[in-house]
């Protein structure tokens, strides 16, 4: 279910698969947290920095540098991924499925040209996280609920103003 409050308004609607608002989030979240367990059930939780949409109904992960997420997979393929676009507070929590697409596999070109053109030559990507989606929640911040009449812009400053972030105007 997906599920959010926002002017007051409190909705529910069961959501499986990626629509625009989370595509929107993922291009402007700088991270993702990818939520393991071994096969003993100890959670193992670590930020992932390339990462995609894959379809409708996938996320993709870059392992990178994800040695404890990829074995812990292995024997337990149940996550959770979460990203949070941080200047406008609010983000989704995806459970799912994953496997692991290794770097010889047929699929690995195609189901990871997105993360593959992110990474570029600077991050050499050992194995594609795929995620097959099986439950997707909202994520707002608590300030959504406290203060349900402000516009996205004057949460964006609020966020600018409490991290110090300076925008650079792009000279023409």
């Amino acid at each position: 279910m997906c599920g959010g409050a926002v002017a007051g308004v409190v909705w529910r609607i069961p959501m499986t698969t990626i629509n625009e608002a989370m595509r929107t989030d993922i291009d402007n979240s700088v991270l993702c947290w990818l939520a393991t367990a071994d096969t003993s059930g100890v959670p193992n939780v670590s930020p992932k920095e390339i990462f995609s949409s894959y379809g409708e109904d996938r996320i993709i992960v870059a392992d990178i540098a994800s040695a404890n997420s990829v074995r812990n997979i292995r024997g337990n393929p149940n996550v959770c991924v979460s990203f949070i676009d941080i200047f406008r507070q609010r983000g989704f929590k995806i459970v799912g499925t994953a496997v692991i697409i290794e770097k010889d596999d047929a699929n690995f070109a195609i189901v990871g040209a997105q993360v593959l053109q992110m990474a570029g030559g600077d991050y050499p990507i050992q194995r594609i996280i795929s995620i097959e989606i099986k439950k997707i929640s909202r994520i707002w911040a608590p300030s959504y609920k406290l203060f349900p009449d402000r516009s996205e812009a004057d949460r964006m400053q609020g966020t600018y103003d409490t991290y110090a972030v300076t925008l650079n105007a792009v000279a023409e």
